[in-house]
């Protein structure tokens, strides 16, 4: 096996860091392996926030569903989807008097232009993880920072057309979380399709789920189904994150051509 693959097939989630921070050239190396990421068209429709600021990190660990390691993190980096970038060097451009010359309407950064900027951001974000990896860093993605829109709008003074697609701390894991045992994963089986979908039938869906068997349920939960349900897809957090997204796409595509 390769180092990359071995990288890979060994890397897991770090939530407990060593009391030691992270070089600059270690960091640098870091984000300009994430600058070398595939992207749509070379637009490079993201951006890079590094949060160093103590107070701010404070703030993060609730408002990314009470997750204390986050104060303690060396390096947090948020990855934003950023359509907004390439939209204001349109107007520069007086994109709108071409459009008008061609009697077009010039039309704004919509829902197709989101996915696609958090396509690019994520795939970013990953290529930060291998790389990290391969300089001895951990890192744990921080999904959360899609909840509360309106909070971090307005704590890193995010324009209308970015979003905080993801987060993540990176720093040097402590000997515990370097050895703690990997998590399974489905069966490829189960993941991999060939030409067509192939839904799972109620057997196969028994089966792949019973390896994600929780060793005791979640409140009331009587199965793994209804467990994850409540833990996870009915959460308190989920619902909050589909109603930040659901606000921030508004945000995103108000003023859109109807």
């Amino acid at each position: 096996m390769s180092d990359t693959l071995s990288l890979i097939h060994q890397r897991r989630s770090v939530r407990s860091f060593q009391d030691k921070s992270i070089d600059e050239k270690i960091k640098a190396n870091i984000i300009d392996a994430a600058m070398r990421s595939p992207t749509a068209g070379n637009m490079m429709l993201y951006s890079v926030l590094e949060v160093a600021d103590q107070s701010v990190k404070d703030q993060l660990v609730k408002s990314c569903d009470n997750q204390p390691f986050i104060a303690k993190t060396p390096l947090v980096l948020l990855f934003l989807a950023d359509y907004q970038r390439w939209f204001d060097y349109f107007q520069i451009c007086d994109v709108e008097g071409l459009c008008q010359a061609e009697s077009e309407h010039m039309r704004k950064p919509s829902q197709g232009d989101l996915m696609l900027a958090c396509c690019d951001a994520l795939i970013a974000a990953q290529t930060a993880v291998i790389a990290a990896e391969s300089l001895g860093v951990g890192s744990c993605y921080i999904g959360d920072i899609m909840e509360n829109y309106e909070f971090h709008k307005n704590l890193f003074r995010l324009p209308t057309y970015t979003f905080p697609i993801t987060m993540l701390c990176f720093g040097y894991p402590t000997k515990r979380a370097a050895e703690r045992k990997l998590t399974s994963r489905f069966s490829k089986e189960n993941i991999l399709h060939e030409n067509v979908y192939n839904r799972l039938d109620e057997s196969e869906l028994l089966n792949m789920f019973e390896m994600s068997k929780p060793k005791s349920y979640h409140g009331k939960a009587q199965n793994t189904g209804q467990h994850y349900y409540v833990k996870k897809f009915g959460a308190d957090f989920s619902i909050e994150m589909n109603r930040s997204v659901k606000q921030a796409v508004k945000s995103w595509t108000e003023g859109e051509d109807s």
